[in-house]
């Protein structure tokens, strides 16, 4: 490997983990999700690689045949800043959406009293309806759940920005080693740093119990992927 692939591998590396820390759409759906899904560390973090590995595979393949075909990087640039647009908005929509369902279940779940009378005794009782549909069909029927497929969709669309100008086209320059030695480099730190976030932030949310916020779990969800799309869309971030 020569010294300036070994540079620029080691920039890959460099490139991804400050790329994926400092986008908080890497982690956050996924920790915000879970947290009202119910889902387990383990699902959590298929799901996340699943979607990150989506969320390369895009501008991979996108870089390749850039290269291979000699296409201009101005061009796939405004391709990915085209990709980049539709994906922020996709999480914006996903996030309204989303939040809006959140605050219907949570009205719907909110607590109410009924007189009960049985044997001769009347007595107030305080309930949800809503309360163990939501318990089974978030923890229980999870598997059957569209979420995940609509993350990885939105993933799948959004680029990895530093890629292919910052990497993948330097290093073509040198050989096709080198670009292979590049990608494969930010694929693995990217996942990984993806995966050490999401796992630092559910065990940090375990410590912390706010019972008053529990019943508006799925909106706190979609204002947080809304957030994301949002800071995409208006803040370049």
């Amino acid at each position: 490997m020569t010294p300036e692939i070994t540079m620029l591998a080691l920039s890959a590396a460099a490139i991804a983990f400050a790329h994926t820390v400092l986008g908080p759409d890497h982690y956050l759906p996924f920790v915000a999700m879970a947290k009202a899904r119910g889902w387990s560390m383990a699902k959590t973090l298929r799901i996340t690689l699943f979607c990150g590995a989506g969320h390369l595979a895009g501008s991979v393949v996108l870089g390749l045949v850039g290269i291979t075909v000699g296409v201009q990087l101005s061009s796939l640039n405004w391709l990915e800043g085209v990709r980049g647009n539709l994906a922020a908005w996709m999480l914006i929509g996903f996030g309204l959406a989303y939040t809006a369902w959140g605050l219907r279940q949570a009205h719907r779940n909110r607590p109410h009293t009924h007189w009960h009378h049985h044997d001769g005794v009347s007595h107030l009782h305080e309930h949800r309806h809503q309360e163990a549909h939501a318990h089974v069909h978030d923890r229980t029927a999870g598997s059957r759940s569209l979420t995940p497929w609509v993350i990885f969709v939105i993933f799948v669309l959004g680029p990895c920005e530093p890629l292919i100008p910052l990497l993948m086209y330097p290093a073509a320059r040198e050989s096709t080693s080198g670009v292979v030695v590049v990608t494969v480099v930010f694929a693995l730190v990217t996942v990984l740093t993806m995966s050490l976030a999401v796992a630092i932030a559910l065990l940090g949310l375990k410590t912390i119990k706010i019972s008053r916020l529990e019943p508006y779990g799925h909106a706190v969800a979609g204002s947080t992927i809304l957030a994301c799309g949002l800071a995409i869309a208006l803040l370049g971030l």
